[in-house]
């Protein structure tokens, strides 16, 4: 009987193991202020409107951040999407956005895993669907 109690508690112990591991590695709630304050921002100056995370899926968004392409679904995208979380983008905007400002020492990637997170978190196929306002 003590055997089969242990076996069990490994089991358990090992199933929640695995399941932190699907979900992303970010911070959400970092996530979320840089890309309300940063991303939405932009979209609203640059680009006519915000892009509201729930416009995509998960799927959609992690393809997004594989193919690493921010704009027109062609080659003529300007940047990378991982650009506008590199310190370079942060320090080129830092004087007129506080949040760009506020995370210039974060890392870069572990900024993009961030908001990585934050999509996830509020994609359209998620338990909390996001909507920008």
């Amino acid at each position: 009987m003590k055997h089969n109690i242990s076996f069990f508690t490994v089991f358990i112990i090992a199933l929640l193991g695995f399941s932190s591991l699907a979900e992303a590695k970010g911070n959400w709630k970092k996530g979320r202020i840089y890309y309300r304050m940063v991303c939405t921002e932009c979209h609203i100056e640059q680009a006519g409107g915000a892009i509201s995370p729930a416009e995509k899926t998960k799927a959609e968004w992690r393809d997004y951040f594989e193919r690493n392409l921010h704009g027109p679904q062609d080659a003529s995208a300007k940047y990378a999407a991982s650009y506008f979380v590199s310190r370079e983008y942060r320090e080129s905007i830092k004087d007129t956005n506080r949040a760009a400002k506020k995370m210039l020492k974060i890392p870069e990637d572990k900024l993009l895993e961030d908001v990585k997170a934050f999509v996830d978190h509020t994609a359209k196929d998620s338990d909390q669907p996001s909507r920008c306002e």
